[in-house]
């Protein structure tokens, strides 16, 4: 190149990084070890999180949809007990979708009942009851009415506790158990853990099902008696225990 063309011919030519630190651009001295550049934010996980969400969603919105094939209906919101009448303030709330019943030791029957009233359904609940199970005593109330000037209800009763569990009882009425349970309801019985019943009423013929065996049947020959009622939960008389109440599903019937 002519020196005309090339001005520093003969001496040492000007540092390029000089040049380009004065137009403004971040320059790095030659051989220097250049800083790891800042790692993006891992999506592997958001991407498994996303995933599991879906799966989640798409298996709960099978399972409503499920219930809703079979006609079965949520009995309580799982939020609160905006639907249904307390008794006795402070007995009864609601934890991650359970109602709980805690007795501090009554000298009453308190009820925890809903507002509708229903005739002929099937009933789901599970329940499970801590405390001395000789001793105490509840259970799932339908087809009842109050009784005036009392925290006392009337009606069928799926029976548990002390020798009553999957017993059919007829609470503040006959008062008396129209049905004792049978040893093969009674064999499945955890009386320490979670149980389930399913209660069936249509028209006079009631049955009782204790963790997926029939413990109980029922035709009703007595006219007069109530057709339709609340359904309620019971805290009986007696020593302190609680009671808890969960997946309370109901199909109403023809």
């Amino acid at each position: 190149m002519p020196e005309s063309v090339c001005p520093w011919r003969g001496q040492h030519p000007p540092n390029p990084h000089r040049y380009a630190a004065r137009a403004g651009v971040n320059a790095v001295a030659v051989g220097a070890k250049q800083a790891k550049p800042i790692p993006r934010p891992p999506i592997v996980a958001a991407r498994h999180t996303i995933r599991s969400m879906r799966i989640a969603l798409t298996l709960l919105l099978a399972a409503a949809s499920l219930a809703a094939q079979d006609g079965f209906h949520p009995l309580f919101n799982g939020r609160n007990l905006d639907e249904w009448v307390v008794d006795t303030p402070g007995l009864w709330r609601v934890e991650n979708g359970v109602i709980i019943g805690k007795s501090p030791g009554l000298k009453y029957n308190d009820f925890l009942r809903t507002r509708r009233e229903y005739r002929n359904f099937v009933l789901k609940v599970t329940f499970r009851m801590t405390g001395d199970a000789s001793k105490s005593n509840s259970g799932v109330q339908f087809r009842s009415k109050p009784v005036e000037g009392s925290h006392e209800v009337m009606g069928y009763q799926a029976d548990m506790g002390q020798q009553y569990w999957g017993c059919l009882y007829d609470e503040s009425r006959r008062k008396k158990v129209l049905v004792q349970a049978s040893p093969q309801a009674l064999a499945k019985l955890q009386k320490n853990g979670w149980n389930h019943y399913v209660i069936t009423a249509r028209g006079n013929h009631i049955t009782l099902e204790l963790n997926g065996v029939k413990s109980a049947e029922w035709l009703e020959t007595e006219p007069n008696l109530a057709a339709s009622g609340f359904i309620a939960l019971q805290l009986h008389a007696g020593p302190p225990f609680q009671m808890e109440f969960r997946d309370l599903m109901i199909r109403e019937l023809n």
